[in-house]
């Protein structure tokens, strides 16, 4: 009997053991895929008023703020009330510094000035001591490739004295699905100048993470198509894989679509032109709804569209709603990235937030 009592009592415990194991692994597995939630802002009255009814489904803040000149002199100041109410409900605050205007001549005057450089890093830690930021997102733009190692350079410093005094850093970049420039002049252009100026192996192991700016996969250079296909997407994010650890990636997703229409080309007024303007889902499917036309779903880019003629000449729209938000949020969880970068609020289907709600907060 003592005997049996023994095995009975070894099984009970083995089973809780086992029980505590699943269970362990079980919160374990749900942590992993609590998506970190950055969210851009910019200063305009829907991006604000958005921030005020969603604020407590957003982890990470990052407005739209600082400019950075070719001297490494830094301007901008973020509207008082967003960072009040980003304290109060304890939303980390990151904003960007972005170089003046994209302008290539200038940032590679920064770039090739130590001094300059230095004097943007001390102004960056300087601001983050000031507000309390969480850290500072580099949102360095038209980088030529002949530049690629100054940038590199200038991230890793301000990375080293960011971490110093407590702060993260992590940066933007363009998307990108390989290593070629591509098939057309068109291709080539993005590469040498929006893609190739990013070491992303170096970028990774010097900051705290990337955001993978996948959307604008389509814009007013090229024929319709979507903002950010899904299939798009996940050649992007495997390519970043590559350079990139997947707890250091952050997954950009579009909250606007475009809108393509003819317009006169003002320079020759005679002759007109295709033309794209990013456009919300509100007033995007209200254009379809006043032009009679259905939102289709295209399973296989996996966002709606619609297209109506006008005159004869048809326009086309290519949106983003929470159906889409909800496809990308996948991507991410199959990947295992950190999160999620969202550009921007405002524009966005009210429905992503009932979405959000339902998933993992970390």
């Amino acid at each position: 009997m003592r005997c049996t009592a023994f095995i009975s009592h070894c099984r009970a415990g083995a089973m809780r053991y086992i029980l505590a194991l699943l269970l362990i692994f079980s919160a374990t597995e749900s942590r992993a895929q609590a998506l970190e939630r950055l969210f851009y802002y910019v200063d305009r009255e829907d991006s604000y008023q958005s921030l005020l009814t969603n604020i407590d489904q957003i982890t990470v803040l990052a407005p739209q703020v600082y400019i950075v000149d070719s001297l490494g002199i830094v301007f901008g100041q973020l509207d008082s009330r967003v960072l009040q109410l980003a304290k109060a409900h304890r939303v980390k605050v990151m904003p960007l510094v972005v170089n003046e205007s994209f302008n290539q001549p200038a940032l590679r005057k920064l770039l090739s000035d130590t001094v300059a450089r230095a004097r943007a890093t001390r102004a960056l830690v300087e601001l983050c001591r000031e507000n309390g930021y969480w850290g500072i997102q580099f949102d360095i733009e038209n980088v030529n490739i002949q530049d690629r190692d100054l940038l590199t350079a200038w991230y890793r410093e301000t990375a080293n004295a960011l971490h110093r005094a407590g702060f993260i850093l992590s940066i933007a970049v363009v998307h990108q699905t390989s290593d070629d420039a591509g098939p057309t002049a068109y291709h080539r252009f993005l590469y040498d100048s929006w893609r190739a100026g990013y070491d992303l192996g170096a970028l990774a192991r010097a900051g705290d993470f990337i955001s993978l700016m996948t959307y604008s996969e389509h814009t007013r250079r090229t024929t319709p198509g979507p903002n950010a296909s899904i299939e798009w997407m996940r050649a992007n994010v495997d390519y970043f894989l590559k350079y990139v650890p997947p707890e250091k990636l952050s997954l950009g997703i579009p909250t606007y679509g475009e809108h393509w229409f003819v317009r006169e080309d003002r320079t020759i007024p005679e002759r007109a032109r295709s033309w794209s303007e990013t456009i919300g889902w509100k007033w995007g499917s209200g254009l379809a709804d006043r032009n009679g036309a259905v939102i289709h779903w295209d399973s296989v880019a996996a966002v709606p569209y619609a297209y109506y003629p006008i005159g004869g000449v048809y326009e086309w729209l290519f949106l983003e709603n929470a159906r889409s938000f909800r496809e990308k949020l996948n991507l991410a969880k199959s990947r295992k990235l950190r999160g999620f970068s969202v550009w921007v609020l405002g524009p966005e289907d009210p429905a992503i937030w009932d979405l959000l709600r339902t998933e993992p907060k970390p």
